[in-house]
């Protein structure tokens, strides 16, 4: 009589308004004697069905995510974040990308304050520099900033994990690849103040840079004409 019930039940969701890949994840719930009329409506799509149905199957409280409103993706992020009994509410929003959401939800499961880039202003990069900068309990305060771009970030960041003064250098007038320059500069213990200056190339701060290094510097080089 099961199996005739269970037959029943499938049929009912044969319709047309309902593609292969819906009417998979409907029938996976009702195998798993899920209540699949929580997703089963045509306004979800399949990727959205199955993160639904497996929440329901892993006893969480689909209601926080069980909105159309949500793709996929995002849906996938918030599931994870109940499943490891995560404050979802701090990025369950549609102002969040999912790979934003990634970012918060790696930063609340190490017990990070995510306030500080918890904000769409931020793209996933710039939020994963902040993240790593906080998990190596740096002061990311410095560079948390939508005005740094990813690559400026991961310079600042890398100089607060060596103990050096970015100060010099966290500052969006110089590009990354000036940044990186003064960066391995401090690291090598240079006067670098003689190169610190966003009109040159990167490449005449290398050349500087190389000089000061080797005990050949030329101060013509500092010259902005022959930048």
């Amino acid at each position: 009589m099961k199996e005739i019930k269970d037959n029943l039940d499938i049929f009912t969701y044969i319709d047309p308004k309902f593609d292969c890949s819906q009417i998979d994840e409907i029938c996976l719930g009702l195998e798993d004697g899920l209540d699949v009329s929580v997703y089963a409506d045509p306004k979800f799509n399949g990727h959205q069905m199955d993160e639904i149905r497996l929440g329901l199957k892993d006893g969480l409280d689909i209601s926080i995510y069980a909105d159309p409103k949500f793709d996929g993706y995002q849906m996938y992020q918030i599931r994870l974040g109940l499943e490891d009994k995560l404050d979802v509410s701090i990025y369950a929003d549609t102002k969040f990308r999912c790979d934003q959401m990634h970012q918060i939800r790696l930063g609340l499961k190490d017990g990070l304050d995510v306030s500080i880039y918890a904000d769409p202003k931020f793209d996933s990069y710039q939020m994963s520099q902040i993240y790593l900068g906080l998990k190596d309990k740096l002061d990311a305060s410095i560079y948390a900033d939508p005005e740094f771009k990813y690559f400026q970030m991961d310079e600042i960041r890398l100089g607060l994990k060596d103990g050096l003064d970015v100060s010099i250098y966290a500052d969006p007038k110089f590009d990354c690849s000036q940044m990186h320059q003064i960066y391995l500069g401090l690291k090598d213990g240079l006067d670098v103040s003689i190169y610190t200056n966003p009109e040159f190339s990167s490449l005449k701060m290398y050349q500087i840079r190389l000089d000061l290094k080797e005990g050949l510097y030329i101060s013509i080089y500092t010259d902005p004409k022959f930048n």
